[in-house]
């Protein structure tokens, strides 16, 4: 039991060091969208608003999805770095079990997959999507909200805000990303 308190300790020193969002206990296991529909999800998202994470530091941040197969997606991240240069990576999402289509796992360069949660979509508006991991006395949550354009409306928001709220995430957690057009004109280019 210390050994496993120990190690506990050391990946939440980890991952807080990282702006991880870590809170005790498990995982929340929040309602997903209802009759997803992979083949309306596909496309170019902005990134909104997310928690903080240790693999995205850009701004101007997209996500394109596309269908390699039946619940197979081929994800493609995009985002422009401080030092001006735009980071890409390359990944799939797979539906894990095909009773709940809106629960899949996203992996990138043979990393273990994660959780990728739409709790909310209206496939032309909106996305938000949630995603936790549980680590024994502690759990990771990572947040993104997703529009088709680069702005979204403020009770759109709202209305996402309030979703989170339910499952322990804090709207003032939330880090809203620049897509100031001129900002982001690299990722144009």
């Amino acid at each position: 039991m210390k050994a496993i308190q120990v190690i506990s300790l050391t990946l939440l020193s980890v991952l807080a060091a990282n702006a991880q969002v870590i809170m005790p206990g498990k995982c929340p296991k929040p309602a997903v969208k209802e009759n997803f529909d992979i083949s309306r999800y596909i496309g170019k998202w902005h990134e909104i608003q997310k928690l903080p994470t240790i693999f995205q530091k850009g701004e101007c941040g997209t996500a394109t999805y596309s269908l390699m197969g039946p619940g197979v997606v081929r994800v493609l991240n995009r985002e422009l770095l401080a030092d001006g240069t735009v980071n890409a990576i390359i990944g799939s999402a797979k539906v894990k079990d095909p009773s709940e289509p809106a629960k899949l796992e996203v992996s990138f360069n043979n990393s273990p997959p994660g959780p990728y949660w739409v709790l909310s979509t209206d496939y032309e508006g909106h996305s938000l999507v949630f995603g936790c991991t549980d680590y024994g006395l502690f759990h990771a949550k990572l947040a993104w909200i997703l529009s088709r354009e680069p702005t979204m409306p403020e009770e759109t928001l709202e209305e996402l805000h309030s979703i989170l709220a339910s499952v322990g995430v804090s709207a003032d957690k939330l880090l809203t990303t620049n897509h100031d057009e001129f900002f982001c004109r690299a990722m144009n280019e």
